[in-house]
């Protein structure tokens, strides 16, 4: 058997098994040998793309639509050259991209063939009435999409198309119709019906709307599935590293900041080498906001200035680094005209809490007043416990600036509760604080040294030093050390909530071996030897409240 018939054999082997990088080498191997047909070729493709080989798929798709073109087959040149278009187009290089699939388009058109290409066609025209906002033309284009999937059993049009709905309705104000869109399309993706590169594009935009609408428990669970289906294929690029920004995201809102920022610059590698991927944004994004909260201001501002240069505007988090550099007017003047320019409300969701935070710093307390009112009504509009907790937390600092203590108080145990719920060790600290505030106020010193006390805690072991030497200025000496790491304190609220270790592995994207090791820690920190005793100390020391 001649070598290149061994290596077209062995690359085709590999690609049918996901080995990306071995069906790459060997697929080229052969084709360096003899050059390779249509389907080959399609194949070496995908796998270049797949392995972050951007110039490369873009050579070999590029052949493959010349291949399908000699060969007398337009259909197969078309579906060539919408996914060159497509992968150029997520990449950044839309008028390249463009150029594509108007080929295709222009290709099928030579045709009177009804296909499922002409389906697929119907995706960038669907992502462009996004685009523009529009909701309804948008669902009209996807749903067609999906009907044409459904007529010709195509898998991955099908998919395609239930996302483009979802994100359509997403848009239209109709977010539970969307999550079922969504719903939908993840049912074909995790039952490995759908091919790699459909399968990557879906779990990452639904992760992204999830976390758009604040759907923290999809988006929680699609990121673990995203990241076993990525393990299964170590090669995987672009997909790979934009699994670590969804993953990054959520390690910071449940406290582990140092395992958050390593997943954000594993992420900022993988996409910038060998190409640059337009998630990188996100990923700058990211690392900025962990450098503002440690208070290291001239990381956060050269990583937001990078975050805008990928395409991610650098808000609130610019306008909260001006504050906490104590450029306050320039803080005011940069949310107002993001707050007044926006209008979409899940964009506004995003921007009213710092809003509410600098209007404060600036002694307007009319304007935060405004700001969490709209807040309040975005949240019982939406109805979603993350939305819910924001509203709280900052209707209750308004209340202290209004000097309504005991208001904010009741105001703030909620919010605290709901922060509790979630799993967001510092929000929940930034309230405590605010509960010091207030039960100082009111005269009640001890239970004030006591939240400023576990709020300190927090900010030490996260090592948030802004945060930790504002409340050293509120006491006026060093509060006390807490045992326990954030991890630790996840971990021990969710066994005070009855969950198993296995629950807790899941709850926290961990391992049950890493849950027992943090729960034996617990118990020596502690000096206890029981989940009921530590049950005890999690109720005693208000780490979670008792049900009603």
């Amino acid at each position: 058997m001649s070598d290149d018939t061994s290596a077209l054999r062995t690359g085709r082997e590999a690609y049918t098994r996901q080995d990306w990088s071995v069906a790459y080498t060997q697929l080229s191997n052969a084709d360096r040998q003899e050059p390779l047909g249509g389907t080959d070729l399609e194949r070496l493709a995908v796998a270049a793309y797949l392995i972050g080989e951007d110039d490369a798929a873009t050579e070999f798709w590029t052949r493959a639509v010349n291949q399908w073109g000699r060969s007398s087959d337009p259909v197969s040149a078309a579906r060539c050259a919408f996914w060159l278009g497509l992968a150029l187009s997520l990449r950044g290089e839309q008028v390249r991209g463009g150029g594509w699939l108007g080929r295709a388009q222009k290709l099928l058109d030579t045709t009177g063939v009804d296909c499922p290409e002409r389906g697929y066609l119907l995706v960038p025209l669907g992502l462009q009435r996004l685009a523009e906002g529009d909701g309804a033309a948008a669902r009209e284009v996807f749903s067609t999409a999906a009907v044409i999937g459904e007529r010709f059993a195509d898998p991955d049009l099908i998919s395609l198309g239930a996302l483009g709905t979802g994100h359509a309705l997403i848009v239209l104000g109709r977010h539970l119709d969307g999550v079922a869109a969504f719903d939908e399309a993840m049912i074909r993706v995790t039952s490995e019906e759908v091919s790699p590169i459909v399968t990557g594009i879906v779990y990452c935009a639904v992760i992204e709307q999830c976390q758009r609408i604040f759907d923290l428990r999809r988006s929680q669970e699609w990121t673990a599935a995203l990241t076993r289906w990525c393990s299964a294929q170590p090669d995987l690029v672009p997909y790979r590293g934009q699994c670590l920004v969804h993953r990054a995201e959520i390690l910071q809102l449940q406290g582990a900041w140092a395992e958050s920022m390593e997943a954000a610059r594993r992420a900022h590698r993988r996409l910038t080498q060998p190409t640059v991927h337009a998630a990188v944004g996100s990923a700058s994004y990211l690392m900025a906001e962990l450098h503002r909260l440690r208070g290291e201001f001239a990381q956060a501002e050269k990583l937001y200035t990078e975050a805008n240069k990928w395409g991610r505007p650098p808000r609130p988090g610019l306008a909260l680094l001006r504050m906490m550099q104590g450029r306050v007017g320039s803080a005011v003047a940069c949310i107002r005209r993001e707050v007044d320019e926006t209008l979409d409300p899940l964009e506004q969701a995003r921007l009213l809490p710092a809003c509410v935070e600098i209007m404060l710093a600036a002694h307007d307390v009319a304007s935060a007043r405004a700001a969490a009112a709209a807040l309040e009504t975005l949240a019982a509009r939406l109805d979603i416990p993350y939305l819910h907790a924001v509203a709280a937390q900052a209707s209750g600092s308004v209340l202290l600036a209004e000097s309504q203590a005991q208001n904010a108080v009741a105001v703030l145990r909620e919010a605290w509760e709901r922060w509790n719920l979630i799993g967001a060790p510092y929000e929940a600290a930034r309230v405590r604080e605010l509960i010091g505030r207030a039960c100082r106020e009111l005269g009640d010193v001890d239970t004030a040294r006591m939240e400023f006390d576990l709020a300190a805690a927090t900010y030490r072991d996260l090592a948030a030093a802004p945060d930790l030497e504002r409340v050293r200025t509120e006491v006026g000496t060093e509060s006390s050390a807490s045992p326990l790491t954030p991890r630790e304190l996840n971990v021990l609220r969710l066994v005070a909530a009855g969950k198993t270790n296995r629950a807790v592995a899941e709850d926290l994207f961990l391992s049950e071996k890493t849950v027992a090791r943090h729960l034996s820690n617990i118990f020596l920190k502690l000096g206890i030897s029981s989940r009921s005793a530590a049950t005890a100390y999690a109720y005693e020391h208000r780490l979670v409240e008792p049900s009603a």
